[in-house]
């Protein structure tokens, strides 16, 4: 059982990160469109769909199964898993910074800069990297 819900782990990781990534580049190009344009109206749409459709099941599944494999590989008390589940726990506050700025971009209350956004673009890049390390490497 611990190989298929490490699997599960894996791709709702995967899906996770790939809405991670892609929904502030949204936010870069949402930033050039008017408000209330058949533009801007598209890119609400996307960002919503993204956000509810994928990224957050992927996100409660990720944990779920992390929480899972952690408890019975007998993680819990190593020293790279505090760091890495330190890391997956900053991860999951910028998801909720993003779902914050889609209610902010579907209610057209964006004050942002599309530049704020490209800077932010690398922040989940930035923690996978360290968690990906951390689960891989074990450098403690």
């Amino acid at each position: 059982m611990y190989e298929w819900i490490k699997a599960l782990h894996v791709i709702a990781v995967i899906s996770w990160m790939a809405g991670m990534l892609y929904l502030p580049r949204l936010f870069v190009y949402h930033c050039d469109t008017e408000a209330g344009s058949k533009q801007s109206e598209t890119f609400k749409i996307m960002e919503r769909r993204l956000l509810k459709a994928i990224i957050n099941p992927a996100m409660i599944i990720a944990w779920l199964a992390g929480l899972y494999l952690a408890w019975s590989g007998h993680w819990l008390s190593a020293g790279w898993f505090h760091v890495k589940f330190l890391l997956v726990i900053v991860l999951s506050g910028v998801h909720g910074f993003f779902a914050r700025w889609v209610k902010d971009f579907a209610a057209d209350r964006n004050t942002r800069s599309r530049k704020f956004y490209r800077i932010i673009n690398e922040v989940p890049t930035v923690l996978m990297i360290g968690i990906v390390v951390f689960v891989i490497v074990k450098p403690f």
